[in-house]
């Protein structure tokens, strides 16, 4: 049993890293609303679909068209119910690969992924893809809702069941 579950440690620890890894290719990609393609533009929801993809911690997600201003008009946690499709809010302190997300306007509708916790990395308007601090950074800070994890996944959020 505990061979089984220092295998699973070390599986979660190895998806961890390659998110992070992932995601620090996609640095200095500019914004681009809706878009998804590294180096060319992204916006923080396709960031987040693409580097979960990419390591193939999720399926492929395709949300649809979405006004860039959708969340200042509407209470609809409509970002959330994307992110709860795979992941779980936790009370502690956040790991390499975990989700982080804010509320902008009524409702969340920004997310990051963890590097070192406090650093992220995000796509955010103006600045493309770069590292941040989710504490130091009072935009961001200020915005907080907590953080979301893949890990442990349980078989209802597996991608097979998707």
């Amino acid at each position: 049993m505990k061979d089984q579950e220092a295998q699973e440690q070390g599986t979660e620890q190895a998806e961890r890293a390659a998110v992070v890894a992932e995601a620090l290719t996609w640095q200095n990609t500019p914004y681009h609303h809706a878009a998804r393609v590294k180096g060319g533009g992204v916006d923080c929801a396709m960031f987040l679909a693409e580097v979960y993809e990419a390591v193939g911690l999720m399926p492929h997600v395709d949300p649809g068209e979405y006004p860039c201003d959708w969340h200042m008009h509407r209470d609809e946690e409509r970002y959330l119910e994307q992110v709860e499709r795979f992941a779980h809010k936790i009370d502690s302190e956040p790991e390499p690969g975990d989700i982080v997300l804010y509320k902008f306007g009524r409702s969340i509708s920004h997310g990051a992924i963890v590097v070192s916790w406090p650093q992220v990395i995000h796509s955010y308007i103006d600045l493309g893809v770069v590292l941040d601090d989710a504490l130091g950074n009072a935009a961001l800070s200020s915005r907080y809702q907590g953080c979301w994890s893949l890990w442990p996944r349980s078989p209802e959020v597996s991608a097979e069941n998707i």
